[in-house]
This record gives structure tokens, sequence and C-alpha cells, in this order.
């Protein structure tokens, strides 16, 4: 089965080296030819284009954020900024977030680090949550709004490291 496998592999090898070194030896003998060069896309359509990518992220709607019943979880941030996030134990998608004098609905969004990020891309905010602290950033002027966010228990455990 090894003899096999090892000669198939060869097979294989060699049908990719030959084709190479044909070419090759041609290109010798024949005169360069001068590249093809594809013309750009026109920027009106890659500017359209963005366009309607922007107006679906702004149509973007998750709806009334619904509090009631929900398990609250009081954050304090640097400078003395509040922020209260509300959850339901049925539905890890969404949370509400309390800050300021709004209540918005973010929806979960995948990361590959583990860190719990929700998302409203109509009012632009993102809520980042990882073991340590929290944070929220304008996602469209690209700046924190509050950072060093932490509910009780992660500043017993931020107390007891420091």
């Amino acid at each position: 089965m090894k003899k096999l496998f090892c000669a198939l592999l060869m097979l294989g090898m060699s049908a990719t080296v030959m084709p190479s070194m044909a070419q090759s030896a041609s290109a010798k003998e024949a005169p360069a030819k001068k590249p093809v060069v594809k013309k750009a896309a026109k920027p009106a359509v890659a500017a359209s284009a963005g366009a309607a990518l922007i107006a679906d992220e702004k149509e973007e709607d998750l709806g009334k954020a619904e509090i009631e019943g929900s398990i609250v979880t009081e954050y304090t941030c640097e400078f003395g900024v509040k922020i209260t996030t509300y959850h339901n134990e049925s539905d890890d998608q969404y949370i509400a977030l309390r800050w300021k004098n709004s209540v918005e609905r973010l929806r979960r969004i995948g990361t590959s680090t583990g860190a719990n990020r929700f998302e409203n891309r109509r009012y632009g905010i993102v809520w980042i949550n990882i073991p340590s602290k929290a944070m929220l950033l304008d996602s469209r002027k690209g700046q924190q709004l509050a950072n060093e966010c932490r509910n009780p228990e992660q500043q017993k455990a931020f107390a007891a490291k420091g």
C-alpha cells in the first residue's frame, strides 16, 4: 500500500514539474509577450455598491429593547460613567444596554477570541466584555465611549490582583 501511495505521489509531482519545465523551455525560444492589463472597475459602480452596504447597516433595526424581567448588571467605568446591561437567560444572542439616556438592543457578534461582543450597527455602538473588564465603542468614529467598565464581580477580581 505504501509503495502504491509513493508511486502515485511521484507521478503527481512529475505531472506538475514537467509542464512548468516545458513552459520555461518554450519561453526561452519565443519572444516575451506583453502582460495584459485589465482596466479597473468604474469608481461609480464601486461607490454605489459601498453606499448600498452602508444603507443596509443603517437600516438594521433590532427592535425595541425589552428590559422587563431581565437580569440586570451594572458597570462602573472610568470617569464615573455608568452602564447597565439587561439580558435574558433564555436568549444569549441579544442584550439591552443603557448608556446615558438611551436603552438600545444589541446583537451578539461571534469572535475568534471568545470575548462577548454585542453590536448595534444602526446606532454604531459596540459592547465588548472580557473577563477582566468591558468597554463601549463608537464604531462609526472609531473611538471609545467608555473603558475600564467593571461589574461587581470584575471589580472584586481586579482588586484581588492589585
